[in-house]
């Protein structure tokens, strides 16, 4: 591993990767450090993504993420030993994430300009996400769990990457991350039964102990607040540095919120405003 220390700071990765090593889960372990260059000497997971055989090998998905929700859960009952030494998500942080897509996906990218209401509207959407978030139990969060940070391996599978921004957050962050890939998509009705199948498990574990009901609500709320923030990272890819393959993912992304739309009175503006103005600006080319 490569990190210039003028631009990256090693010390987050090589902490979270001896608390996963010690969980037991499959992380690069740390062989060697020299942190005047920057260089990180490294187990290696092999080369094949989660994303790589899903794609080729659709009928692999439930082992797969059976396996991903297994680690997942052992990341978050184990992890309440070193969550507390993790920055937590707080609500400036939250609201920062939100803002990503207002700025840079809606102004920046779509040249979408907010009226008074707008903004009134997207405030109080911002506010019943933030709540939403913070109100459910606070967990270790690995913040980016999907299908391209995890490695199929032949034992300890998943092979996993891309922890050093680990935080204290919310229960259903990674779940949601999971199942509700920005890179795949997988039927509603699919989802849902994992998501309750992940519930049972915790419920049995007796930590993040909710009403199904209530968990549910968590989750996919918490999947409206992430799948903002993606699509808002995607176009400040995009015009920040000169990325633009992300594009094509945004439409997929927002499709996960507009799936929500009928059952969440809550979430109609934020449908109008992806419906009416992002999505025709995108097929546009905008």
């Amino acid at each position: 591993m490569d990190a210039p220390p003028d631009h990256e700071d090693c010390l987050p990765f090589i902490r979270v990767a001896g608390y996963l090593e010690a969980l037991g889960l499959n992380a690069p372990r740390v062989l060697e450090v020299d942190l005047a260059q920057g260089f990180l000497m490294l187990t290696d997971l092999g080369s094949i993504q989660y994303l790589d055989r899903l794609v080729d090998d659709d009928s692999s998905a439930e082992q797969l993420y059976a396996d991903a929700m297994v680690a997942l859960q052992t990341m978050q009952t184990g992890g309440a030993a070193y969550q507390a030494s993790l920055p937590a998500f707080d609500r400036e942080f939250l609201e920062f994430e939100l803002s990503l897509f207002h700025d840079w996906l809606c102004e920046t990218h779509l040249q979408i300009s907010f009226s008074d209401d707008d903004e009134n509207n997207w405030h109080a959407l911002s506010e019943l996400l933030i709540d939403s978030a913070l109100d459910q139990p606070q967990v270790f969060v690995h913040r980016d769990y999907h299908s391209r940070n995890l490695m199929v391996t032949d034992e300890m599978n998943p092979g996993i990457l891309d922890f050093q921004d680990a935080m204290e957050g919310p229960l259903t962050y990674d779940l949601v991350s999971l199942l509700k890939d920005c890179y795949i998509k997988w039927p509603a009705d699919r989802v849902l039964d994992w998501a309750k199948h992940y519930h049972a498990a915790i419920d049995t574990a007796g930590y993040g102990v909710l009403e199904r009901d209530d968990f549910l609500r968590y989750f996919e709320l918490m999947g409206v607040q992430r799948h903002l923030k993606a699509a808002g990272i995607f176009a400040r890819l995009n015009h920040r540095d000169g990325k633009p393959g992300y594009l094509l993912d945004v439409p997929r992304t927002l499709s996960y919120v507009i799936d929500l739309v009928p059952r969440y009175e809550e979430l109609a503006f934020l449908g109008r405003l992806i419906e009416e103005r992002c999505l025709p600006g995108l097929e546009a080319g905008t």
